[in-house]
């Protein structure tokens, strides 16, 4: 607890990760459906031998946009994989329900004078309609930062939080990210913003730690519960 309060006694902006922290998108909408109609897509427009895709991607569909890009997919085979897998993750979304506690840490969050952002390699469109779903404030649309495009640019790439860090006006040592894999601590890193992992389970609890995190929570409870209740002077900017 007592490093937890040492993160958020510096944390102006708190940046979210989408999948994980926010919800569980895939729950009810499983990856590995969406994996292989995206590598099914992918085969439609040539982008990708069969035997080759179907080994590559596995469960995660982010696979296949690298394992498209990497075969040197155009940029229209590219914008339609795109279009489908936001698609697909908005249909999930619509489906997923909030992690425990993650609706009223926002809350707490906006009432204490937290930015926010959320850093993601989901669509953005995703995001927002996870959110209006839930009818969350405090993570308006202009702080919603996702996959672009560009494959090269997905965590662990720096992007979205260089981006989330740009549109909250704030600097790298002053926000916080929350993440539940690898690629986000090692995203967090270069992007120099300190860094709260959150794990489900003992084998991702692992993989944080080994990636470098040193704090992580089992729950977003002891984040909540560490989160100052009173309001802070000053505006949110938000």
């Amino acid at each position: 607890m007592t490093d937890l309060r040492g993160l958020l006694a510096t944390a102006q902006c708190v940046l979210f990760d989408f999948d994980g922290p926010l919800c569980p998108l895939f729950a009810r909408h499983p990856a590995e459906g969406v994996a292989e109609r995206l590598a099914a897509r992918m085969r439609e427009l040539g982008a990708g031998p069969s035997e080759e895709t179907g080994r590559d991607v596995g469960r995660d569909p982010l696979a296949v946009l690298r394992s498209a890009a990497a075969r040197g997919a155009s940029a229209a085979a590219m914008r339609e994989l795109e279009r489908f897998l936001s698609t697909e993750e908005c249909e999930a979304a619509a489906k997923a329900e909030p992690t425990p506690f993650v609706l009223p840490l926002i809350r707490r969050l906006a009432d204490s004078d937290h930015r926010m952002a959320v850093t993601t390699n989901n669509s953005p469109a995703a995001v927002i309609r996870f959110l209006e779903v839930w009818g969350v404030a405090g993570l308006p649309e202009k702080h919603i930062h996702g996959r672009t495009l560009d494959p090269g640019r997905l965590k662990p790439d720096p992007d979205c939080l260089h981006r989330a860090l740009d549109s909250t006006g704030t600097a790298a040592a002053d926000a916080l990210m929350i993440g539940d894999s690898p690629d986000d601590v090692h995203a967090a890193r270069a992007a120099g913003v300190p860094f709260l992992g959150y794990a489900t389970d003992a084998e991702k609890y692992g993989k944080l730690r080994a990636a470098g995190a040193q704090v992580v929570l089992g729950s977003l409870k002891t984040l909540l519960l560490a989160v100052p209740a009173t309001v802070r002077g000053g505006e949110r900017g938000l």
